[in-house]
């Protein structure tokens, strides 16, 4: 058997040396070309048609992989950047609703105002600053607290932004029917009754004088809508006949009849607030007029009683 076998051949020690060498030189070369592989897993596939098992953490990533990286990237950064302009429009829109200075006006732009309302109204938003943002403001405390300061004021509007960091809020101010002194005061009464002191009007021919002694401030109902309505009937219905009524006095002790001084007639005529101001004027001027032609010049004229005048 042994001469079907190859003999190996015997090579020299100086060739079996450098034949060990060279295998050991390409060991050494092949383990600085695959360096790269020592101490992590190498997981993916480069080539875009092989799939691999945990493919999305691989170092090695498809084009598919990273294209589906970039998508969720850019909607990541989308919804930042959307985020961020939400927040800017809240922001502007907070800051727009903001009053950090009142513009106050009225309605007639000829009125010429102070800036004391502008005070009244830095006042209010002090003590309540959470309502300096108008879509807050509660109009009602708002009014409650302007009129108690300028009884003048008949009603405050919000109108809106006046700049940036601005709120217009527009005054009604109260129109006065007549003219109301008060322990010697001059005030001024408007149809709801209220008593206040600046006028923005033209002044009211009619002058009411209460002689009543009732205490009364301004800014408080100092008559009530029936009185206020009886006198402005008697005063307009007088007029249509012919007298002007210059002065109504409220007497001592009573706030259910007045007095009118009417002009070109001396003596004053008692009228009743829960009798008709239509009758009793028509009564006074009769009374008058009878008065004058036969050269009578009384004391007083009391119409108060239906159907009936008396004079002293």
């Amino acid at each position: 058997m042994a001469i079907f076998s190859k003999k190996q051949p015997n090579l020299p020690r100086r060739r079996l040396q450098t034949s060990k060498l060279a295998e050991r030189a390409t060991e050494t070369s092949l383990e600085d070309r695959y360096a790269f592989r020592r101490n992590r897993t190498i997981t993916g596939s480069a080539a875009s048609g092989v799939s691999s098992a945990n493919e999305s953490s691989a170092q090695l990533k498809s084009a598919r992989v990273q294209a589906h990286e970039l998508t969720s990237k850019r909607r990541n950064i989308g919804m930042t950047l959307l985020t961020v302009l939400l927040g800017c429009m809240v922001l502007f829109s907070l800051i727009s609703q903001f009053t950090a200075r009142a513009v106050v006006k009225t309605e007639d732009s000829s009125m010429k105002l102070n800036s004391s309302y502008e005070e009244i109204f830095q006042s209010y938003f002090m003590s309540r600053p959470i309502e300096r943002l108008r879509f807050l403001t509660n109009t009602n405390q708002l009014n409650e607290f302007v009129q108690s300061k300028a009884p003048e004021v008949a009603n405050v509007q919000i109108s809106g932004a006046g700049g940036f960091g601005e709120s217009i809020f527009t005054l009604t101010m109260r129109e006065p029917i007549a003219g109301w002194s008060i322990h010697g005061q001059q005030q001024y009464v408007d149809t709801t009754g209220t008593a206040f002191t600046h006028n923005y009007f033209a002044s009211p021919s009619v002058q009411i004088v209460d002689n009543s002694g009732i205490q009364v401030q301004a800014g408080q109902a100092v008559a009530s809508n029936r009185f206020l309505g009886f006198v402005g009937r008697a005063v307009g219905l007088a007029k249509t006949l012919g007298y002007n009524v210059q002065q109504v006095i409220i007497p001592s002790g009573t706030t259910r009849e007045v007095e009118l001084r009417v002009e070109g007639v001396v003596y004053p005529i008692k009228l009743s607030v829960d009798r008709p101001a239509g009758e009793q004027t028509e009564d006074m001027t009769r009374v008058i007029k009878y008065l004058q032609t036969r050269s009578i010049t009384p004391e007083y004229v009391d119409v108060r009683v239906a159907g009936k005048a008396f004079y002293k």
